[in-house]
């Protein structure tokens, strides 16, 4: 794409024109409408002219943003809801071909450009406009430096790619070997389409998301064997403290054996869990900047908050496996 800052990120049209050969988990109507968007005179390995095709930025776009086509029909299919968000791997295997290196270049540019930016600072992708700034929250600076002078060991796991988060990750004082993101396998010194594993599962099946965030923090950082890595480990053998503010993170923080902070973003799993605080360990905090209004109504914990691996769900179980009760928004 001519400017991956802002175009999606991609090397460029994919090999036959076939947006499959990007993802295991494409659905073929999603495939089918990226190519007509796309169109097919751009050869593989060359630049999309996003900047001009509208429609193609635009596609691209709502499959990685809204998991969707333009035109409404699920974009993914066939995954583990609790080891895989397929947009999130999707924006790393569209890295293919690319370098680390450049991907970190991408990242740098990127990052300089939205810390500059004003807040409230939007963008257009498409002709969709979209958020153009962000900021570090300073206590998250102060909460990284206190655990280090603390000899805390801190490492950053996320469900970005990794060389973006290490880019992040560098100023914090967060070296480029504690962080962990999607992992791209690299032929030729050029990332593919295909993402490292663990726990022993299939490549491009888990990323650092929910299970999968817990099953890449045991078996790279705690040094549990693959074929437990999935499982809670004895509390020895765990983190002392972990944050987070999404479902995304709602395992790994939980396995935390002293502290658990959460950030209210409003995300059901994750508040059902840290509100009902039934080992008195999980802080709530509202967000440091912008922070989101009380939920209107109780997080359904008691009925759907809990999303099983088919993508069904069913109630909170607490660790003692009773179910938790709706829960009220009271931190904001």
């Amino acid at each position: 794409m001519d400017d991956p800052r802002r175009q999606g990120r991609g090397r460029g049209a994919p090999a036959g024109q076939d947006w499959s050969t990007t993802s295991r988990y494409l659905t073929a109507p999603a495939a089918a409408a990226l190519k007509s968007a796309c169109g097919v005179g751009t050869p593989a390995g060359q630049p999309l002219t996003t900047s001009t095709n509208t429609a193609c930025a635009d596609e691209i776009l709502a499959v990685y943003s809204d998991g969707t086509t333009t035109g409404g029909k699920a974009a993914f299919d066939g995954h583990d809801h609790r080891r895989m968000e397929p947009s999130y791997a999707w924006a790393a295997q569209v890295l293919a071909g690319y370098s680390a290196a450049e991907v970190k270049g991408f990242a740098a540019k990127a990052r300089a450009e939205n810390l500059a930016a004003p807040q409230g600072t939007t963008q257009t992708v498409g002709t969709r406009r979209v958020t153009g700034w962000v900021r570090y929250y300073d206590q998250q600076r102060d909460l990284i430096a206190t655990l280090r002078r603390a000899r805390f060991d801190v490492y950053v796991v996320s469900a970005s790619p990794q060389p973006v988060v290490q880019v992040w990750a560098a100023s914090l004082g967060i070296h480029a070997d504690h962080v962990i993101g999607i992992r791209n396998k690299v032929k030729a010194g050029r990332f593919t389409p295909h993402l490292e594993s663990c726990g022993g599962a299939d490549d491009d099946s888990v990323i650092t998301y929910v299970d999968g965030k817990r099953c890449f923090i045991n078996q790279e950082i705690l040094g549990a064997p693959p074929a437990t890595a999935f499982n809670q480990q004895p509390a020895p053998k765990r983190q002392v403290f972990s944050a987070g503010d999404s479902d995304t993170d709602v395992t790994f923080v939980g396995d935390a054996t002293a502290l658990r902070l959460v950030l209210n973003r409003n995300k059901t799993e994750l508040m059902c869990r840290s509100y009902r605080n039934s080992d008195t360990k999980w802080l709530v905090n509202p967000m440091f900047i912008e922070p989101k209004a009380a939920k209107a109504s109780p997080y359904p914990c008691s009925t759907t908050g809990y999303v099983n691996g088919d993508g069904s769900t069913s109630p909170v179980l607490d660790t003692d496996g009773t179910v938790i009760p709706d829960q009220v928004d009271t931190v904001h």
